[in-house]
């Protein structure tokens, strides 16, 4: 039976909306899911009877779980037919996530980039137990499946992650300056030291999604990767002359980024990973208009666990 919410009800589900927000951000790689999925679950925890939830951080995570999942499911035919390679939204996030190695991580692109391949459950339960310390037992309420079952999913998850992610980042630090470089570089159509700071075989991976021009396939190698940046100061991009477009250094998804932008509007945002020497070995353009407006407001997101 339902029940009128309260003020006080408003104020528990405030207090836990960050989580709820990181939870289905990490499951669905969407900003704009991730927010519709928060909404769905105030809805869903104001008209349920709450007079006998012992664990309101628990049950808002279960709800907003199995919510992100069905979502999840429902997006993966929209994927698997996207125009060109499908890239996370990005967000910008605040220096606590970057000051949290492991919450860097979870929320990097380069792991959400992993967490794609993932099945639906997989992901859940690998967000719920290596993100957040969720129990197993709690994962299995949480998506209603048995302890069993979760395990089993657990122990696939960790051992897809594990054998995909990137292995060995050099410190933020040294990420951090090796981002400040790129964009002089790349501002400055300096291909030589564009080279230098890319791996021999580093892959530009760019996300325009049928609605901008970008590569529709990987772009692979220092010296492709290095032209098709040190171009950025010559040529007209996104509709944006040279003269107007404006590179600045950004905190996404927990590391070091660029936000281009131009004539009042955000363009594209990229992303790197790197070898433990500092080399970037993966660059991740995101140009897709539709996946810009949460960068688009400025607003940095605590995405800690």
């Amino acid at each position: 039976m339902s029940s009128p919410y309260s003020e006080r009800d408003q104020q528990v589900f405030n207090q836990h909306r960050n989580l709820l927000f990181s939870v289905a951000y990490r499951v669905l790689g969407t900003a704009a899911d991730a927010e519709d999925a928060v909404q769905d679950a105030w809805i869903k925890w104001s008209a349920d009877d709450r007079s006998q939830v012992a664990d309101p951080k628990a049950y808002l995570a279960r709800i907003v779980s199995n919510l992100a999942l069905e979502r999840l499911r429902s997006a993966r035919y929209q994927r698997e037919t996207y125009v060109g390679p499908w890239l996370p939204e990005p967000i910008l996030t605040s220096g606590d996530t970057a000051d949290d190695v492991t919450a860097a991580d979870s929320v990097s692109t380069a792991m959400l980039v992993v967490l794609e391949t993932l099945s639906p459950l997989e992901r859940a339960v690998f967000v719920l137990k290596e993100v957040f310390g969720f129990s197993h037992a709690e994962i299995a309420e949480a998506v209603e499946r048995s302890e069993a079952a979760v395990r089993q999913a657990a122990h696939r998850a960790r051992e897809h992650v594990q054998a995909r992610r990137p292995r060995f980042p050099a410190d933020p630090s040294r990420q951090r300056d090796v981002t400040r470089r790129f964009l002089a570089a790349a501002t400055g159509g300096d291909i030589n030291t564009l080279m230098e700071l890319l791996s021999p075989d580093v892959t530009l991976w760019t996300d325009g999604g049928g609605k901008v021009r970008q590569a529709l396939r990987p772009v692979v190698g220092a010296q492709t990767v290095a032209a098709w940046f040190a171009a950025i100061g010559t040529v007209t991009y996104q509709g944006v002359e040279p003269a107007h477009m404006r590179a600045e250094p950004a905190e996404i998804n927990g590391g070091p980024g660029l936000v281009f932008s131009g004539h009042g509007r955000v363009v594209a945002t990229v992303t790197f990973d790197f070898d433990a020497e500092g080399r970037i070995t993966a660059v991740h353009n995101v140009a897709n208009p539709d996946k810009l407006r949460a960068v688009a407001t400025g607003t940095a997101r605590d995405v800690t666990p």
